[in-house]
């Protein structure tokens, strides 16, 4: 995504003193954060939440996940999602929400991008095989590999506390 989205200080949730959160902290956050939350809705209406790694890359979040396991499952009846990372504490830190729809990711030179971080950040090393990762250390087990494109991202920092919305073009 070339363009950078558009920022609003939301004041209604922040205290007096606080102030908006420039986009590049937000996308440091992205980049840096190791551990992502991904909340998926059931075909039946029931929420599903589950920990796992993502990778920001070209205005996106990417995960993998096996294509037999509940958030794909959930993610075919409904592409739309919630990835959440930051910190555990209540007075330091950013927390980022992330709200979007989910694409599968098939192109093989993004893929191979995406490999490297994989390696880079958590030494976790993918092949790229048939438009999926596969896990060498596993007996073939191939996971199909999703790009949450933002819609809204919420930046919420702490001491003090404030919250800033961005959209996107």
């Amino acid at each position: 995504m070339g363009t950078e989205p558009s920022g609003q200080y939301v004041s209604e949730f922040s205290e007096p003193d606080g102030s908006a959160v420039p986009w590049g902290d937000v996308e440091r956050v992205l980049r840096e954060s190791e551990m992502f939350w991904l909340s998926t809705v059931r075909r039946d209406g029931r929420p599903h939440v589950a920990p796992l790694p993502a990778m920001w890359l070209d205005g996106k979040l990417h995960f993998c996940t096996g294509a037999h396991e509940q958030k794909a499952r959930n993610i075919e009846s409904n592409p739309r999602c919630v990835l959440t990372t930051g910190t555990n504490s209540y007075r330091s830190g950013l927390d980022v929400v992330v709200e979007g729809t989910v694409a599968q990711v098939n192109d093989e030179t993004t893929l191979t991008r995406l490999a490297q971080l994989w390696r880079d950040k958590l030494d976790w090393s993918f092949e790229v095989v048939d438009g999926q990762f596969r896990d060498p250390g596993v007996d073939d087990h191939r996971a199909p590999v999703f790009a949450v494109t933002p819609a809204k991202v919420l930046a919420f920092s702490k001491a003090p506390y404030s919250q800033t919305r961005f959209t996107f073009p």
